[in-house]
């Protein structure tokens, strides 16, 4: 059976499995804890059939498993995603109870505090220091992007049409994220549709509503037209070839200087597909679960970025 102590014994092996270092895992482990247990006094219903809870939080059958290999657990689902079958049989579970524990620590996991730009609000500092804002577009606050991951297909036409995306001819599940300039995550969007378009998902998401005075983001050329949602608020989008004509040179020069700074955006897409679940075919039947479980690995993904920043490419 695969443990938290055994996996100590091999550091090496500690970042392929969970995508974080051993100290990083450590750290994560007290938060992990110290909010299951917040979740846990604070439900007045139990987890079997959401009934009225009777008995004090905690009153029951013990976990079979500590906390660290809980953790574990959904970590290296998240960064390997094997089936159910096989994490149960790393742990010596059943498929069903597998399921169970990672759905339990994704939820604990999600609901830890950790985009700041999910909490608007006027008392909130302005990133301006010359570390935190690209010096050749000072106005931007964020990056922003879509991510698509595909899913099974849907059972039923009138299923399907919503998830058919045209840009990835398959049927998906889309996205928004939400970067600083040092390629940090500040906000992720619920997943919708794969046919729902870029512009209709940012404009959605309220977050150009949860902008200071003065500050912008850079998109890409999928937010084409977003200045007729919100005048006034400074953003950088790179030009588009008209039909039938070419960019000047000036223009030319202009969209390789965003490109340049965009880079940001897709190195965080990056790390966030180093974790399998994101990467490859979601499988789960309820895709609204594909949202909490992208907050969770770029929680994780700000995490490591924390030690270990990226390039930020500003001139």
């Amino acid at each position: 059976m695969l443990s938290y102590d055994d996996l100590c014994r091999h550091p090496s092996a500690f970042p392929a499995l969970t995508g974080l270092t051993r100290r990083e895992f450590d750290a994560l482990l007290g938060r992990f804890t110290r909010a299951e247990a917040d979740l846990r006094a604070g439900s007045d219903r139990t987890r079997r059939d959401g009934s009225p809870r009777v008995r004090a939080p905690g009153a029951g059958r013990p976990h079979l498993h500590a906390a660290a290999d809980r953790l574990l657990m959904a970590l290296l689902w998240l960064r390997i995603y094997p089936t159910y079958e096989v994490l149960g049989f790393f742990f010596d579970l059943h498929k069903r109870n597998a399921q169970l524990n990672v759905r339990r620590a994704l939820e604990v996991l999600d609901g830890l505090d950790d985009f700041p730009f999910d909490r608007p609000g006027k008392g909130r500092q302005k990133a301006r220091s010359a570390a935190e804002v690209m010096a050749a577009f000072p106005q931007v606050r964020y990056l922003i992007d879509a991510k698509e991951q595909r899913v099974n297909k849907p059972q039923g036409e009138e299923k399907q049409r919503p998830y058919y995306s045209g840009k990835k001819k398959a049927h998906t599940v889309k996205t928004q994220v939400v970067v600083n300039p040092r390629g940090q995550i500040e906000a992720v969007s619920g997943s919708v549709p794969g046919s729902t378009h870029d512009l209709t998902l940012l404009v959605g998401s309220g977050v150009l509503d949860r902008l200071g005075e003065g500050e912008g983001g850079m998109l890409d050329k999928g937010y084409l037209g977003v200045e007729k949602y919100r005048r006034g608020v400074p953003l950088v989008l790179p030009y588009k070839k008209p039909r039938g004509g070419e960019l000047s040179e000036g223009q030319r020069g202009y969209n390789r200087e965003v490109a340049r700074h965009r880079i940001v955006v897709e190195h965080t897409m990056a790390q966030l597909n180093r974790f399998t679940v994101l990467r490859q075919v979601f499988r789960a039947k309820q895709r609204e679960r594909h949202g909490g479980v992208t907050r969770v690995v770029a929680k994780l993904v700000n995490q490591r970025l924390a030690v270990k920043p990226l390039k930020t490419y500003a001139a």
